[in-house]
């Protein structure tokens, strides 16, 4: 089985949120960007909360948009050994260090968790932290039981931390 790595940080010295994924899907990773699926939820869920429609956008605008609004990405994976693209199939996990990044954001607020895994092991990893941890749900599309308008009501938590 091949070892998949996660991305570099999408970071500034003014993100006040951090929006942890668990590991790119195969999609992802074979396009070299986050939230490459089209049918990953990511940026739509994002995009309403900021107010822009960040899917009519090319891949580094996103970026851009999201560091303009004081919103950074990164994976709480380093590197896994997977099977296709679902959480459940991660093996050998090696963990990014979240509190290393942490340190290095003076205004940083909160840490978002897309999807459970991710907030199973950033939380662990991020415990005692002054930061609020948000657990949201996954904009996976694996992850369909919940509609979409629950998804974006749970995903407005964010707003709060970067106005």
């Amino acid at each position: 089985m091949t070892r998949k790595s996660s991305f570099a940080p999408v970071v500034a010295l003014n993100t006040r949120v951090l929006i942890l994924g668990s590991l790119p899907g195969e999609r992802s990773l074979a396009e070299g960007r986050y939230y490459a699926h089209p049918q990953n939820r990511f940026w739509r869920l994002v995009g309403e909360v900021i107010g822009r429609d960040l899917e009519a956008l090319d891949y580094e605008a996103r970026l851009e948009t999201l560091l303009r609004n004081r919103i950074g990405l990164w994976d709480t994976v380093a590197s896994a050994t997977r099977e296709g693209s679902l959480d459940a199939a991660l093996r050998e996990v090696q963990h990014n260090s979240l509190a290393d990044l942490v340190a290095t954001l003076p205004e940083l607020r909160a840490v978002a968790f897309n999807g459970a895994t991710s907030a199973k092991i950033g939380r662990a990893l991020l415990a005692g932290t002054d930061l609020a941890l948000l657990p949201l749900p996954s904009s996976s599309p694996a992850y369909a039981a919940m509609p979409f308008a629950e998804k974006l009501r749970l995903w407005r938590a964010i707003g709060e931390f970067i106005a």
